[in-house]
């Protein structure tokens, strides 16, 4: 139900339970409504579309994205779940740590970094000057999986007994229980690569020295 001008309601109601909030109830809800719209349009899906999904009427959904209507948590978490999102990533508010500060290896030409959202994936951005070990017994095999796009230069990926050129602006994912190992072909490379929580264990020798088949993780 529309609420009255200058009438004060949390911004998440059902009954008497109110969600704690971090920020003024104004900002808090505007956010919600634009991400509820966003992620809509992101999918590709009308009005109509989501309000199936979410068993809302059209005129119902209509009214919470302009504003209109009240946010009820019961609502909010259908919607999440019709989104494929959760209730607490739909009403998450800002944060002042957007900008992080990557650990430099100066000495290997490497950053790295981890990703806030899931602390178990990390980023490298790596420089590389020689090509991968051809020798099957210095590629690494361990349980995870790796992605990678090489940002300048030509990449060689040896994975098992192939030989794989990735060139600038060109990607590859693969499961890190392959042999693998990554260097430069032709000249210098940079590349940038995602690791999740096992593959960057495994890229992680006990005393945290980088290896030299390929950038640490």
């Amino acid at each position: 139900m529309p609420h009255r001008a200058g009438q004060q309601h949390p911004v998440l109601h059902m009954g008497h339970t109110v969600l704690p909030m971090t920020q003024e109830d104004g900002e808090l809800d505007s956010l919600v409504r634009k991400r509820i719209r966003a992620l809509r349009v992101a999918q590709g899906w009308s009005l109509e579309e989501l309000a199936t999904r979410a068993r809302l009427s059209q005129s119902s959904l209509s009214r919470i994205e302009n504003g209109r209507r009240r946010l009820a948590l019961d609502q909010l978490v259908t919607l999440a779940r019709a989104l494929d999102t959760t209730l607490d990533q739909l009403v998450e508010t800002a944060t002042d740590d957007v900008v992080t500060s990557p650990m430099i290896d100066s000495t290997h030409g490497s950053m790295r970094w981890t990703v806030k959202g899931d602390p178990g994936m990390s980023v490298v951005r790596q420089r590389m000057t020689e090509p991968p070990p051809e020798n099957p017994a210095r590629m690494r095999a361990h349980p995870g999986r790796e992605w990678l796009v090489v940002l300048s230069g030509t990449a060689s990926l040896m994975l098992g007994h192939r030989r794989i050129r990735i060139e600038t602006n060109q990607a590859a994912e693969f499961p890190t229980m392959m042999p693998h190992a990554i260097g430069a072909e032709g000249g210098p490379c940079e590349i940038l690569g995602i690791f999740d929580r096992d593959a960057r264990r495994g890229h992680q020798r006990e005393d945290g020295v980088r290896d030299a088949q390929g950038p640490r993780a």
